[in-house]
């Protein structure tokens, strides 16, 4: 498949970093290098403009050694681009971490992976099919 995409930063376009990866590492596009603090939030710039084919998104999620290092993630994970949205990339990073966190331009900050979906029609109805769990919810299935 083919995106279209627009780099205004000085960092390489996302790639794959092994034959059978599903995400590609997005970066960090800065003039100056962000302290995100303990407990605290920022959006963080990428530079990259994405023309989405329509059916498909881009899913922004969380790298994983960040998180479990730093405690970095991506607070709305997954963020959705949409087909349609021709703004900048950025990314919603918060800092779960007890220590501050360093952020500079060209860093890894989170993966991003092209998903196909689907656009749902409603069907109104006044009943719906019995299911053995029917109405069950939060912890109705076991441990």
């Amino acid at each position: 498949m083919n995106i279209k995409i627009i780099n205004t930063s000085n960092n390489n376009l996302p790639a794959y970093e092994t034959a059978h990866a599903a995400g590609m590492d997005l970066r960090a596009f800065l003039t100056e290098t962000i302290i995100l603090k303990a407990n605290t939030r920022a959006i963080i710039p990428t530079g990259l403009f994405m023309e989405i084919p329509v059916g498909f998104e881009a899913q922004v999620r969380p790298r994983s050694g960040l998180a479990f290092k730093h405690g970095i993630t991506v607070l709305n994970s997954p963020g959705t681009i949409d087909a349609d949205y021709r703004g900048e990339v950025k990314v919603l990073l918060i800092n779960f971490g007890t220590e501050d966190f360093e952020i500079k331009s060209g860093e890894r900050i989170a993966q991003m992976v092209i998903a196909k979906h689907e656009t749902a029609i409603w069907e109104i109805t006044t009943e719906l099919s019995e299911t053995n769990r029917g109405a069950g919810g939060y912890g109705s299935t076991g441990k």
